[in-house]
């Protein structure tokens, strides 16, 4: 290949898989810095979103792995073990947020955030000594995006001492900065729970719900090129009893999977149409698990 034109080398390689890819960039200088590049990374994370390419990783109290899905029959083959490569207590690691093969986690006995790669290995520690970049599990919220940039960005909901705080690191950068937060003083109650941040068409979206209680849920956005939050409303469901509401974004459109109830569960599906949910699809209820002796 050292006799093709650089186009070429870039058309074939943004079409071979993200291992392969990893290995060409110890080739030579040129393709070191082919591959390192925006547009490149841009081109193949496009060309490699198709159903064959899609994986799973799973971590347990024992092991990492990946899994590659099977859509035929809903699940997952075999397993390819991964090694974590950062210091972690019996794969004490959470998943936060994710976006194009690159994942946000949290080490859960240090409460450090971590951008990760598990097909390169390659990892970053978003902490500072002043505390920035660390995580506390049911009280922050998190969300991966890129920008028009194709710079990856964190966004970090905090909520400390009664007051919510956000933050946003670069990795271009590799600078946290401080950004105005809406501010609802009845958010500030324990019985809130945010959602993984999900991104979307130039958004990222959390739900906010106040699970266990029967009270108010509703859509945090995000604009990442305005950076200002602002709400809109929870698909129209019971709020009495259980409330979840799981964000997917499915060929650049949001959908929710709203679960309500509590001895019956319903799971309807949602998608968004400029700020208002329409029913997509309502499954039936189901009915409690009955234990007899």
């Amino acid at each position: 290949m050292a006799d093709l034109p650089i186009e070429t080398i870039f058309e074939i390689l943004t079409r071979v898989p993200a291992k392969v890819v990893g290995r060409s960039r110890s080739v030579c200088k040129e393709w070191y810095a082919l591959l390192s590049t925006r547009d490149f990374i841009r081109v193949h994370c496009s060309r490699s979103l198709v159903s064959s390419n899609q994986r799973v990783l799973l971590i347990d109290d024992l092991t990492c792995s990946v899994h590659p899905i099977i859509f035929q029959s809903y699940d997952y083959g075999p397993s390819s073990i991964v090694t974590l490569p950062f210091d972690h207590q019996n794969n004490d690691v959470s998943i936060l947020s994710h976006l194009n093969g690159l994942l946000c986690v949290c080490l859960n006995h240090t409460n450090e955030l971590l951008l990760w790669n598990p097909t390169t290995t390659a990892f970053k520690r978003l902490s500072t000594p002043d505390s920035l970049g660390i995580y506390i599990n049911n009280l922050d919220a998190v969300g991966l995006y890129a920008d028009d940039a194709d710079d990856y960005k964190v966004l970090h909901i905090k909520h400390r001492c009664g007051v919510y705080e956000s933050y946003v690191y670069s990795r271009e950068l590799n600078f946290w900065r401080n950004i105005p937060f809406l501010t609802r003083q009845e958010y500030l109650s324990p019985n809130f729970y945010w959602s993984p941040g999900t991104f979307c068409g130039g958004t990222l979206y959390f739900t906010l719900c106040e699970c266990w209680v029967g009270g108010t849920n509703v859509v945090i956005c995000f604009d990442i090129n305005s950076e200002q939050f602002k709400e809109i409303s929870f698909p129209p469901v019971p709020s009495t009893g259980f409330v979840q509401g799981v964000l997917v974004n499915v060929k650049n459109e949001l959908h929710m999977f709203a679960t309500t109830g509590w001895f019956e569960i319903t799971i309807d599906l949602w998608t968004l149409k400029e700020d208002y949910w329409i029913k997509v699809l309502s499954c039936p209820p189901i009915p409690p698990i009955s234990l007899s002796l």
